[in-house]
């Protein structure tokens, strides 16, 4: 994905707006957890079997993501975390691999560390997601990745498969960790190098501990970054990039890379966080319309059904919320802005967006919204999760 948008963006539904392709529906399926390994002190890989009867609606491409769901202290959560391994084939029942590190005052990820077995059962959202190549090459591609923490864990997948199923291309990794035990898959990388030794190019970046040469040391601040671009990786013959870990070095990292004359079409981003609490799902107080008091009219397709809802312009509520109150099953999963699952074509009307890092400009223009950003600002609004 390309889209960061940190200001609000006036959205209009388009005049005609063409239907998406291919997309599929985000629904949650029972799955058993199939295995739970430590990767580092403050994180674990799960593993999810698949069973063959679900194989279809689990297929999915390097760099996806999926959502869990479960309750915990009586509250429904949702977290979206990327999938850490390469697919398995087409059709095939295999295993969903996400990895977990424990997040500062995260329910769900100090419960996962402490509690998660092998045998428990977690509803899982089908994968979804655009950090994935947009490219389609007849020739030897070559990618290149900027990670930091468990910003590795799409990118890991990325790897994998392209290094297995496309035997000429090649990838490049900047990854930085405060130190190296605190580094995710360490040893799967180093397995990976051994494996493609001319092919991936680790470069392992420690803000907290000393490495042998001082450009892979410290912070990745624009310096260091633009040293490393362009004495190590040369972005002139990397094909595309992907981004992937805190707002902030994201954001630099782009900003960079345009700088030095990469197309933003060739950047491919991915944030598990804007240092915003978007994990916690909307939790939106009691809405309640006092009679003469100014609403907007929300209506809605989800599923082949159509549903309808007002909200006060005082409440400045946001579609999802609103349609939540009627239809439990409106599909979301960080809320934030961030994973796109939310997302529907707006049909009618017009609205705010408060926030966008999920939705690439060819989904705007075809009237994407994210609907957990998004305020009416029209009297009537229609929207269609379906398309």
């Amino acid at each position: 994905m390309t889209a960061a948008t940190t200001s609000p963006t006036a959205v209009s539904a388009p005049a005609e707006t063409a239907p998406s392709a291919g997309r599929r529906r985000a629904v949650f399926h029972p799955l058993t957890v199939e295995s739970v390994r430590p990767l580092t002190a403050d994180s674990i890989e799960v593993g999810f079997a698949v069973p063959a009867e679900l194989a279809e609606a689990f297929d999915y491409r390097p760099g996806q993501h999926i959502a869990l769901r479960m309750t915990l202290d009586g509250a429904e959560v949702r977290r979206s975390y990327s999938l850490c391994r390469a697919p398995a084939g087409t059709g095939a029942p295999g295993t969903l691999s996400v990895a977990i590190k424990r997040e500062r005052g995260g329910a769900f990820s100090t419960w996962a560390l402490e509690h998660l077995t092998a045998g428990d059962v977690i509803e899982v959202m089908s994968p979804d997601g655009h950090f994935t190549p947009h490219g389609r090459y007849d020739r030897p591609a070559r990618f290149a990745a900027i990670a930091a923490g468990s910003g590795i864990t799409p990118i890991m997948a990325l790897i994998e498969h392209h290094l297995g199923e496309r035997p000429d291309d090649t990838f490049d990794l900047v990854y930085s960790n405060r130190t190296a035990v605190d580094a995710m898959f360490i040893d799967e990388l180093a397995d990976l190098k051994d494996r493609y030794p001319a092919r991936l190019a680790l470069h392992h970046v420690l803000t907290r501990e000393r490495r042998p040469a001082d450009l892979f040391s410290g912070r990745l601040d624009e310096k260091r970054l633009e040293a490393l671009l362009t004495r190590v990786l040369r972005p002139e013959t990397v094909d595309e990039w992907f981004l992937c870990g805190p707002f902030e070095l994201v954001e630099r990292a782009r900003a960079v890379l345009l700088r030095l004359g990469v197309e933003a079409s060739a950047i491919r981003v991915e944030l598990f966080s804007t240092g915003r609490d978007e994990h916690a799902g909307p939790k939106p107080p009691p809405v309640e319309v006092t009679p003469g008091e100014p609403v907007r009219t929300i209506s809605f397709r989800l599923d082949g059904t159509s549903g309808t809802v007002t909200t006060p312009v005082s409440a400045s509520e946001t579609i999802l919320a609103a349609a939540l109150r009627t239809r439990g099953d409106v599909p979301f999963a960080c809320a934030g802005g961030v994973c796109g699952t939310c997302r529907a074509v707006l049909r009618q009307g017009t609205v705010d967006m408060a926030q966008n890092h999920a939705l690439e400009p060819d989904e705007l223009e075809r009237g994407l919204i994210l609907t957990c950003q998004s305020v009416p600002t029209s009297d009537a609004v229609s929207v269609d999760w379906d398309a």
